[in-house]
């Protein structure tokens, strides 16, 4: 199985600005915490910032960064390097879902197998974006067709075709 990614992104592939997301909806979010729980969860530093330095409830959260974390709480771990993370768990029958932010979206999308995408039929300013990939390279399963504070959006699933 190994890694996941799973975001929300806009039409331009916007995820977030000053360290926050930018689309709130609260069918995403029930989606997200139904997929993760029971999971072990990756993020950086700034994701791990905006959650208030506290751990998503009934999930692992593993934190990637090269700063040294102290007095982290329980069910909360520091990944200071990422070429053995990614040895230690590229061939794993767990579901690793990475969340985010941009930077660890692009250097975990080459080895995710699914990226579970919350896309959005709007624009919004961002400062942050998520990596730009090839469709072509996956097959495309929408799972859910959504419409909250009359905006539009699709929860898809992106698998990666074997080559």
């Amino acid at each position: 199985m190994a890694f996941s990614i799973i975001a929300c992104v806009g039409k331009n592939l916007e995820l977030g600005k000053n360290n926050d997301l930018i689309f709130h909806f609260k069918d995403d979010m029930k989606f997200f915490r139904e997929t993760t729980r029971g999971h072990t969860i990756v993020m950086g530093l700034n994701t791990w910032k905006s959650l208030g330095e506290k751990p998503l409830p009934n999930r692992q959260n593993l934190i990637l960064s090269h700063a040294p974390l102290t007095e982290l709480p329980e069910n909360t771990a520091q990944i200071p390097d990422f070429d053995t993370f990614v040895k230690e768990n590229k061939d794993t029958d767990e579901e690793i879902f990475i969340i985010g932010g941009a930077t660890i979206y692009k250097i975990f999308l080459p080895y995710a197998r699914t990226l579970y995408l919350t896309e959005v039929d709007a624009e919004k300013e961002a400062d942050v974006f998520f990596p730009e990939f090839n469709k072509e390279d996956y097959d495309l399963t929408t799972l859910q067709s959504l419409t909250e504070n009359q905006t539009n959006f699709n929860i898809n699933k992106y698998t990666r075709k074997e080559k």
